[in-house]
């Protein structure tokens, strides 16, 4: 009997952006990347911030006490210290390595402070939308520190940080703790050596999206032609496939995101993500009359 090796199929670099330089909060500085003719094209994902500055005037400021509704943020911190609070009474620091995964749900109040008055603050929060049955659930809050995050080694110089999701490689499974969220995302910080070449297995119904942070990498098609590259600050947008196939010519490190997109209608005005223009206005108003939470 002949057996037929099955391989998979690289998914290829389908378009690539790099991100905006824009301020929030009160006036930090932050490398933007969201989706520039429509929130739906990244589905689920809405939008992905990075500040990495040693600059404190570019982060001072902080994000004091804001509202979200609609939608799930995540932020995970590399360097630096940050503290949230809310108006449940959660309160958490975040430090080197640590996440939130905060579920806004019909509504939050938080706020997103420094504290440190020197030294590099480098970190990222992502957006990702909930289903219109979602929208209006209780919100919640969840924080890990770095000593909860698994890493997978994928070579002496070469790891995988796993947040969100399973990574499946070399005979191990290893989950983060992020669990029980409806899109199912993956969220993998990937650490790649100097002409290391990585292939990935990613579920083929998700959505997948890459952001560089440090170095560049190339995705690697089934047509050698037809391999892309991205650079540091850029964020790339993956087609259908089995698997991501990279490979660095530098030290590199980037975010991996995969979920299952909702392919419900995205409107949003700020801070809130809903399905209809009716219920941003709701929540405008909402917010104004001090209904928006309980």
């Amino acid at each position: 009997m002949n057996t037929v090796l099955q391989l998979k199929q690289n998914r290829p670099l389908l378009h690539s952006q790099s991100s905006e330089a824009v301020t929030d909060g009160d006036g930090v500085r932050i490398n933007r990347s969201v989706a520039r003719k429509a929130l739906h094209t990244f589905d689920p994902f809405l939008l992905l911030d990075e500040i990495a500055s040693d600059d404190t005037a570019d982060y001072i400021g902080g994000f004091p006490e804001h509202p979200h509704r609609g939608f799930e943020t995540v932020t995970y911190m590399l360097e630096g210290r940050m503290r949230h609070r809310d108006h449940l009474g959660n309160e958490g620091l975040l430090e080197s390595g640590s996440v939130q995964w905060m579920t806004a749900g019909r509504g939050v109040l938080h706020s997103e402070m420094p504290e440190q008055h020197e030294g590099r603050m480098h970190g990222f929060q992502l957006w990702i939308n909930l289903p219109a049955a979602e929208k209006m659930s209780p919100p919640n809050y969840r924080e890990y520190d770095a000593q909860q995050i698994p890493v997978l080694n994928i070579s002496d110089h070469s790891s995988i940080k796993v947040i969100a999701g399973t990574v499946a490689l070399n005979g191990q499974n290893i989950q983060g703790p992020v669990a029980e969220v409806s899109t199912q995302p993956d969220y993998f910080d990937i650490n790649l050596a100097a002409n290391e070449s990585l292939n990935l297995p990613l579920a083929s119904h998700k959505q997948v999206l890459v952001y560089v942070y440090q170095g560049a990498i190339t995705i690697h098609s089934d047509q050698d032609s037809d391999a892309g590259t991205l650079l540091s600050q850029q964020l790339g947008m993956l087609g259908a496939g089995e698997q991501i196939s990279m490979s660095t010519t530098e030290n590199s490190r980037l975010l991996l995101l995969a979920g299952n997109p909702l392919n419900e209608p995205v409107v949003n005005w700020g801070p809130f993500v809903m399905n209809t223009r009716e219920e941003i206005e709701q929540a405008i108003s909402d917010y104004r009359n001090g209904t928006l939470v309980d």
